[in-house]
């Protein structure tokens, strides 16, 4: 099999000496090349060019935002049977894809179970999400989700690292100190099927969409607002009507136990499997997708599309 490992140096929890053996140990059973990124938008560009040169696979070492960056590439003309394997090796901080499709979080573990997968043919179709034109493979989120993820970007740029502490820190800051508690931004829209009506939910503060669970990892503890997400269903959507201390403690105990604990209370909404729906803001709200940034926006479509990429697991 002709493939393309595509390394991003940046990742997490990996180092130089890691990287060689990982080559290693994929070059015995691949004709591989190796690419390391070297800017945002990287990942796109080889996963465009693996598509061109009609490669069997492509490997992605790092987290889960490169491995959106290669999705976005090798499905730049759409789904199909001609667009490449994917298999994906963690590195990054949260690893919520590799770790959805059962991969050890230890990157040289997972190597071996990929390389087993290889060999056994052990592929499988996935669902993806599509918000706009963007494909994503684990989450996204508009609101104080975002918002987070952002300030943590300004963390790295500071040089600091991504520990679960940072995280916890950061979010409280953003919670009491950041978001907007008091206006709602968000109204959420549905269509029914066969010509149903039209469901639209006014004064939402953020929502997160999952297309798989868990939503994101404290340490190795399942951060989960919608357990019931899996690859083989459409999207699931928690999202929040009120933002005050009360209705964020009924939120994080729903979202650390994995439970729909509160959601038939006032505060919470929850969909489950979905086609579609539409998130607009009155105001340029933060836009996540797969934890990568995507700056402020004021309309997200998103859609589920079912077996949209093959993947090695």
């Amino acid at each position: 099999m002709r493939g393309l490992l595509v390394v991003n140096p940046r990742a997490t929890t990996t180092s130089p000496r890691v990287i060689d053996v990982i080559v290693h140990a994929l070059s015995d059973e691949l004709d591989l090349d190796v690419t390391v990124t070297t800017h945002r938008g990287h990942g796109v560009l080889l996963g465009e060019r693996a598509l061109e040169q009609g490669l069997d696979i492509v490997v992605t070492l790092g987290g889960d935002g490169i491995i959106n960056e290669v999705v976005n590439g090798i499905l730049s003309n759409g789904t199909g049977a001609d667009a490449p394997l994917l298999a994906t090796i963690p590195g990054g901080s949260g690893n919520v894809f590799a770790r959805s499709l059962g991969l050890p979080n230890d990157p040289v573990e997972a190597t071996g179970y990929v390389l087993d997968s290889i060999r056994t043919g052990a592929v499988r179709p996935i669902g993806l999400g599509k918000a706009n034109d963007r494909w994503f493979v684990a989450n996204a989120g508009l609101g104080i989700d975002a918002e987070i993820i952002a300030a943590m970007e300004e963390h790295r740029k500071a040089g600091h690292k991504a520990t679960p502490t940072r995280y916890l820190a950061t979010t409280l800051n953003t919670f009491f100190r950041g978001t907007d508690r008091r206006d709602p931004a968000l109204t959420l829209t549905r269509h029914q099927r066969e010509g149903g009506r039209t469901e639209r939910i006014d004064g939402l503060f953020f929502a997160i969409v999952q297309n798989t669970s868990p939503w994101t990892f404290y340490g190795s503890w399942p951060i989960n607002p919608c357990p019931k997400a899996t690859l083989d269903t459409g999207l699931d959507l928690f999202a929040l009507r009120s933002m005050h201390v009360s209705t964020a403690l009924t939120a994080a105990r729903r979202m650390i136990t994995g439970s729909t604990w509160g959601s038939a209370r006032g505060g919470i909404v929850d969909w489950h499997d979905q086609p579609g729906f539409t998130l607009t803001a009155k105001r340029p709200t933060a836009l996540q997708i797969d934890g990568e940034g995507m700056g402020p926006t004021t309309e997200v479509v998103f859609a589920s599309h079912p077996d949209a990429l093959r993947v090695v697991c």
